[in-house]
């Protein structure tokens, strides 16, 4: 909480997002196959980063939920909403593991159609109380996608000592891979893997 505090409103700059992370939640919001009107819940939304994606893909009759636990990524992600004009989207303030479930559906006007976290998971101690109230949140027959950290493999192997450096210092577990519940309960499923191994982007259909 305290890292994410302290470095909100640096942390577009220093994320990496642009050059290796970006790719990774522009691949799992296409796979999420989200229409016009739709509703999706962000998990863990920080900054903001997935908005404008989000908001474009489900368009000015959509809604965007976003849910985080700390209020300075929430002040930067407030502005980028007014700086670029989401009308629709809402933000929560409230902890992954135990936010009800409730409350977001109300908001919603019912349940979801999608539900979507990006490297999210991998930095909660137990990330699978987060999944299940995140996924009480959808739909019956709804889409779901994680996107998410792991070491680089084969000739990005080398990249692994600064992988496993800026993760650590973002809090992440290289070795939660949290996208395999989707592989485990999920249809249709989707795995893309980028940035040599580092980044798995993995979309399903949930019962």
């Amino acid at each position: 909480m305290k890292r994410y505090s302290a470095g909100a409103r640096f942390y577009d700059l220093l994320s990496g997002e642009r050059f290796v992370y970006r790719a990774g939640r522009i691949a799992g919001i296409r796979m999420l196959n989200l229409r016009p009107g739709d509703t999706v819940f962000d998990l863990g939304c920080g900054t903001g980063l997935n908005f404008p994606w989000l908001t474009e893909a489900v368009g000015a009759d959509g809604l965007v939920i976003g849910l985080d636990r700390s209020p300075d990524m929430l002040a930067m992600a407030t502005r980028r909403i007014q700086t670029q004009g989401y009308p629709n989207v809402r933000l929560i303030e409230a902890d992954a593991t135990d936010f009800d479930p409730d409350e977001i559906r109300r908001l919603a006007g019912g349940p979801l159609d999608a539900v979507f976290a990006s490297y999210a998971l991998s930095v909660v101690d137990d990330w699978h109380p987060a999944w299940e109230r995140m996924s009480a949140t959808l739909r019956p027959g709804g889409s779901a996608a994680i996107v998410d950290m792991s070491l680089p493999t084969g000739r990005a192997a080398v990249f692994g000592p600064v992988a496993r450096l800026v993760c650590a210092i973002g809090g992440a577990d290289l070795a939660a891979h949290p996208w395999r519940v989707l592989e485990r309960s999920g249809t249709n499923v989707r795995h893309r893997i980028l940035s040599g191994g580092h980044i798995h982007a993995v979309a399903a259909l949930l019962p």
